[in-house]
């Protein structure tokens, strides 16, 4: 599970398997032991959320937005 990007307590990274066939482009961002998904592409949209409070998950979706073409450049990278 290849952590790409840490900002304050946020984790974003993505699984090494992300199914067969594989998904379209997300990233998991982790606080502790909550998480988050978000698709990436085209726009950052919320695919669910276990156990991040509203502020957090606003936080962790503002940060997806503005590193938005980092990750979809590393899922690229990674999966190619």
């Amino acid at each position: 599970m290849p952590v790409v990007l840490r900002i304050e307590d946020f984790r974003f990274l993505f699984y090494a398997n992300e199914g067969d066939p594989r998904e379209p482009a997300h990233i998991h961002v982790r606080v502790g032991r909550d998480e988050a998904k978000f698709w990436i592409s085209p726009e950052v949209r919320l695919a669910y959320n276990r156990g991040l409070n509203g502020h957090t998950l606003n936080r962790a979706r503002k940060l997806a937005e503005e590193h938005r073409d980092f990750l979809e450049r590393a899922w690229n990278d990674y999966f190619a």
